[in-house]
């Protein structure tokens, strides 16, 4: 006759039906998303149940209840609109294209969290899309900078508003027009389709260049539009940005909080035929 299971005995069972819970009983957020694998239903439903974009969405309805009580006149609040659509892809493309890719964040302990979080995970794999959105704390007060002062020279506080909101609402298009370049199918509309094989080369064939994501006419005035037929080989930094292992030796801020440095591209890796560069900390403390 046998007695009942030991403490340790249940605590192994559950632990074993935990790890092997169905992804599909997880909270949504607690799933792998993964874009190159999702249909445009899919995409939409995970879009507008991501915390970032709910709570664009919030700011934006709090500034319109903030213009309500403090408007401007209607040319000025088109005019603060108007501003803020105009300004918004310049900012974005300097700030792509100088901090983003900058060679300078990896350098500090303090703010290779940020990059790495904001834009060296997403290159490691364009597809995740728990990477892609922006976050919170670095975007929303970039909009507000590049927005509100304008706003308010033209129209006020109601005109500060009125370029906050769209700000906003700008950045939720173009969170989803960049969800929609990494989405597996192809658009019906050719501007989608331009945009798309654009960013894809950014991604894929040679990060230095291309930077805008719904708007591309900065890149042609500041001579960083390609079409990849233009250039003869893909940049060997186009997933790592120039973080590899030699850096590393010097900064290990970023590839200490990434447990190692990946190379290569991103499904290859999965399928093993790219590796991961482990972390070798003995062989960085004895070099």
């Amino acid at each position: 006759m046998t007695g009942p299971p030991n403490a340790s005995g249940n605590e192994h069972v559950s632990q074993n039906s935990a790890n092997m819970v169905d992804p599909q009983d997880l909270p949504f957020w607690k799933r792998s998303h993964y874009l190159d694998r999702m249909t445009l239903k899919q995409l939409i439903v995970a879009y507008f149940q991501h915390y970032t974009i709910m709570s664009y969405l919030s700011i934006a309805a709090l500034s319109v209840v903030f213009f309500a009580f403090y408007p401007a006149g209607v040319w000025q609040t088109l005019g603060a609109i108007a501003a803020a659509v105009l300004v918004y892809p310049l900012v974005w493309h300097l700030l792509h294209q100088y901090v983003l890719h900058s060679r300078w964040m990896w350098k500090h302990k303090l703010l290779a969290p940020t990059w790495k979080r904001i834009h060296y995970d997403h290159h490691q794999d364009p597809n995740d899309l728990s990477v892609l959105f922006g976050a919170l704390h670095t975007t929303v007060p970039t909009v507000a900078i590049a927005t509100i002062p304008v706003g308010w020279l033209i129209g006020g506080p109601g005109g500060a508003a009125a370029a906050f909101a769209t700000g906003i609402l700008t950045t939720c298009y173009y969170e989803f027009m960049h969800c929609i370049q990494h989405l597996a199918f192809k658009p019906k509309w050719k501007w989608v389709q331009h945009m798309k094989q654009r960013h894809n080369e950014h991604h894929y064939f040679d990060e230095d260049g291309n930077f805008g994501i719904t708007n591309y006419l900065w890149d042609r005035v500041l001579g960083t539009y390609y079409i990849k037929k233009d250039r003869k080989k893909r940049s060997a930094t186009v997933f790592n940005l120039g973080y590899d292992e030699d850096v590393a030796l010097r900064y290990p801020y970023v590839k200490d909080l990434s447990g190692g440095i990946a190379s290569g591209h991103p499904r290859r890796r999965v399928m093993g035929k790219e590796g991961q560069q482990p972390n070798k900390s003995d062989d960085r403390a004895s070099a």
